[in-house]
């Protein structure tokens, strides 16, 4: 096994607790958990309003942080989805999610509720991707 590189790239938003954007081994890339906040934005930035709004900003940051490790959607296998209002935001949710990948090619995933996210936000997803075979 090679040993894990841990990722944190400034085009990213700034992390909100101690972590790597990306820790990969073995081909495997891990993408923390990411939030809508916006890149280079501090603690007190204001939130998108609305889930839509929230998951598209999440997705995007997602994007960045995949971009920057030179992968890009097509490498995702799983995600997880964490919504603070589940019943209420879940459809919205995966009408967001869903546009970001094509038909064929949807990675597992587990959609989870949680009672509370950092700064309050209403939804976080992660991902886990794997590099091709050079």
């Amino acid at each position: 096994m090679s040993a894990p590189l841990f990722h944190l790239f400034g085009a990213a938003p700034t992390p909100v607790a101690p972590y790597s954007h990306a820790v990969e081994a073995d081909g495997w890339v891990f993408l923390t958990g990411q939030v809508p906040t916006e890149p280079g934005d501090g603690d007190e930035a204001a939130i998108p309003d609305g889930i839509e709004a929230q998951t598209r900003r999440t997705m995007h940051n997602l994007v960045i942080v995949l971009e920057e490790l030179g992968l890009d959607l097509g490498h995702v296998v799983a995600a997880r989805v964490f919504l603070t209002r589940f019943e209420e935001d879940y459809d919205a949710m995966n009408a967001v999610y869903r546009s970001y990948f094509a038909s064929d090619r949807l990675p597992a995933r587990t959609c989870i509720g949680v009672t509370a996210l950092a700064r309050g936000v209403r939804v976080e997803i992660d991902f886990i991707a794997r590099r091709p075979e050079p």
